[in-house]
Formats: C-alpha cells, structure tokens, sequence
C-alpha cells in the first residue's frame, strides 16, 4: 500500500482524525506514531523507554528538548553540556528508533496496509534558519537533522491540517502566535520537498476536515492500486464522532 502523514501545529486536530481514521476507515490501515514524545508513542525500542525515564529522574523534558511553548524549531541555542560519551548514546538510539518505525511501516505496508503517520520526524525537525545559527546548534542535533533531512525517507503523501496561528492559539492556548505562524511556515517549505504534499482546511468543521481526509486517501489509494473505491466502501468511512 501506501504510506501518509498527517500534520499540522497544536490544535489543528491531527489526533483527533487520527483516532478517528483507526476507528472507522474502511480500507485496511495501520497507525504509527512518528513525532518525538515517547510517551505519545504506541511504538518504541526498550532503549528510548530507559532514556525517558533516565531523562525524568534528572528533571530533563522527556524528549531532550526545549518545553513545547518553544520547540524544536526555537529552542535555546545552548544547553547544558551532558558530555560527548551520553551526547552519542542518545543521538544513536534516536536514529535507531526513527530506523526501527521505518521497518514497521515496510512490515506493514508489504502486508497491504496503509500506514498512517501521526506526526512526521523530517517535518518536526525542519531547519530553514540562517547558517549561522544552525551552527550554534550541538553537534550532536546538527547531525540528526542532517541524517534527517538527507536520509530519512519521505511520505508517499503528507496531509497538513492547516489553520491561521490565531486559530490553534485560541483553540489549546498553547506556545504563542508567532512560534505556530514559524512552525507552519517551517511545515509549508518543507512541503515544497516532499510528493504528493496537500492542505486541508482545517477551520472547518471537524466533520469536514475528515470527509476531506478521507476523500484524499481513497483518491490516493485509486492512484496507487489503479482500482476504483466503491461507493459502499466510501460510505463505511462513516460519520466523523466527536
């Protein structure tokens, strides 16, 4: 089958047509986490579990990063030094689990499933800041997103669940206009490399926003397998329940 990620900044509603997607599509789908909180993720290698908790008893945010009120895409250009020996155990065992989800969704794509990516790593961790920043970065960082960006493969098809800043800001009240209208910008040039990227309106009701989704997938699907959906199979998708 095929693979498609749906994405989009905090209050977009990803998640929430996640779930329903699992529930009621019609056609056979898999579902797998693919953004950086371990806690969030259905899927993960023992070892990223050992670093969660490792992290926790140190008072350090579960995805070694800044607090989501400043992500990854305007976190501080310093931090403590944790040492070059922990520095490459935990850049290793991140690209081991962003490997070890890619295998999963091969396993479940050569059984004919569509894979359902909540969330994306080569979008979370788009860089388009000036090189003299990206510098700043630790090393250890600057290499991830280098494997990332050069490595990592892409999508079959992205869907961003797109809403101005103010509208995410007012739905969840979380990180701040300017850094949602940054993290947007960030998903929309990457857009521009990956196929098959496509916007959803996601101001509109929740009910749209999956008939939308949905529509795209069985287009999508109808590419891909060169079989029309039947109209029965369309109607199975049901009602999106709130």
């Amino acid at each position: 089958m095929y693979t498609v990620a749906l994405i989009g900044g905090d209050g977009a509603g990803k998640t929430t047509i996640a779930d329903q997607l699992r529930d009621s599509f019609p056609l056979p789908l898999k579902y797998l986490y693919m953004g950086i909180n371990i806690e969030s993720s259905n899927v993960a290698l023992p070892t990223s579990r050992i670093i969660e908790k490792l992290k926790k008893q140190k008072n350090v945010s579960p995805t070694g990063d800044a607090p989501p009120s400043t992500s990854l895409h305007n976190r501080p250009q310093k931090r403590k030094p944790a040492g070059k020996v922990w520095a490459t155990i935990r850049l290793c065992n991140r690209i081991a689990e962003e490997l070890y989800r890619q295998v999963l969704s091969w396993n479940y794509r050569r059984k004919g499933f569509i894979v359902l990516y909540d969330r994306y790593f080569t979008f979370d961790f788009a860089s388009f800041e000036p090189a003299e920043v990206y510098r700043q970065r630790p090393w250890d960082d600057r290499i991830h997103r280098w494997f990332l960006a050069n490595h990592y493969p892409h999508p079959d098809m992205t869907i961003f669940l797109y809403a101005p800043p103010e509208v995410l800001y007012a739905r969840k009240g979380e990180a701040s206009i300017e850094y949602l209208d940054n993290l947007q910008q960030t998903y929309l040039k990457q857009g521009e490399r990956s196929p098959n990227f496509i916007v959803v309106d996601a101001t509109q009701p929740l009910e749209k926003v999956y008939e939308d989704v949905c529509n795209h997938l069985f287009r999508f699907y109808e590419e891909r397998s060169g079989k029309p959906v039947a109209e029965q199979t369309r109607r199975e998708s049901g009602k999106f329940v709130a």
